[in-house]
């Protein structure tokens, strides 16, 4: 064989090597990929699959603190009662018509769709009965209070709807929902129910704790942002593109490096889109 049939033949194998070698890389990446997603979607399905995720948190079971006595109760969004829907949507409306503002009227009815969802999981919040707020003012009417929630014999005063999700095909516990009455707000008590969703999370290995607030909630941004100091994040409109304007922010706590690296570095990964 002559030298120069010889290089043809190194080269033409040479470049037979490296397809094979693109090839194989893209098959072991679409194969990382597939696991990992196959790896999310099991730990989402066991978090979904413990019925009662208060069982591993026994101590945050009550919460009595500045004249509040309260009981938590886990729920599922395809079992609730009549009255504790009712509930809901009172509460819903009470503390977030204002926020909406002229958007209420339809985000009221995807939160009704939301509320019963399968895989809407809840924390109840039942005021112990003969604790000093029975006393205040109540906010709601009093058919409201008193049809809320009589099947438990305490009355309710707020609730946490959250679910297990993939988000940027990381495994999260998203918080739809923390409702609480005016009468036990500025108690402790919502910074105490965050703290439990947040060991919620973390038992589930959920890489963060993620939700949605409204720009126009003032008291909602400001118990997030500066009291439990969340973060906006990067997947939130104001980052994805800034001159998008939007009613909300999407904020976000995260437990683990690859939360970290989609959901917190916001700055590079917003100059890589705009240069690349």
């Amino acid at each position: 064989m002559d030298s120069e049939t010889f290089q043809r033949r190194r080269r033409t194998n040479s470049t037979h090597n490296k397809n094979n070698a693109v090839v194989g890389e893209e098959r072991l990446n679409r194969s990382e990929v597939l696991a990992k997603k196959k790896a999310i979607e099991q730990l989402i399905k066991a978090a979904n699959a413990k019925i009662d995720q208060l069982a591993f948190f026994p101590s945050y079971r009550h919460f009595k603190i500045n004249g509040l006595s309260v009981c938590l109760k886990s729920g599922h969004g395809n079992k609730l009662s009549s009255p504790v829907k009712r509930y809901i949507q009172n509460l819903l409306k009470l503390n977030m018509e204002g926020p909406y503002g002229s958007e209420w009227q339809e985000e009221e009815k995807v939160k009704r769709r939301e509320m019963v969802d399968p895989e809407a999981r809840y924390i109840f919040v039942h005021v112990v009965p003969n604790s000093n707020v029975d006393d205040m003012t109540t906010v709601l009417t009093e058919e409201d209070t008193s049809t809320s929630c009589q099947e438990d014999s305490s009355p309710l005063v707020g609730f946490v709807h959250y679910r297990f999700v993939s988000e940027e095909d990381v495994p999260v516990l998203y918080v739809y929902e923390l409702q609480l009455e005016p009468r036990v707000q500025g108690k402790g008590l919502g910074k105490f129910l965050m703290e439990l969703i947040e060991l919620i999370a973390q038992k589930n290995c959920m890489g963060a704790v993620m939700l949605t607030v409204q720009k126009a909630n003032l008291l909602a941004m400001n118990f997030y942002m500066s009291k439990l100091r969340y973060i906006i994040s990067a997947t939130s409109p104001s980052k994805v593109n800034p001159m998008l304007e939007k009613s909300y922010e999407i904020l976000c706590r995260t437990f683990d490096d690859d939360a970290k690296t989609i959901f917190e570095v916001i700055e590079n990964n917003f100059l890589n889109t705009i240069f690349i």
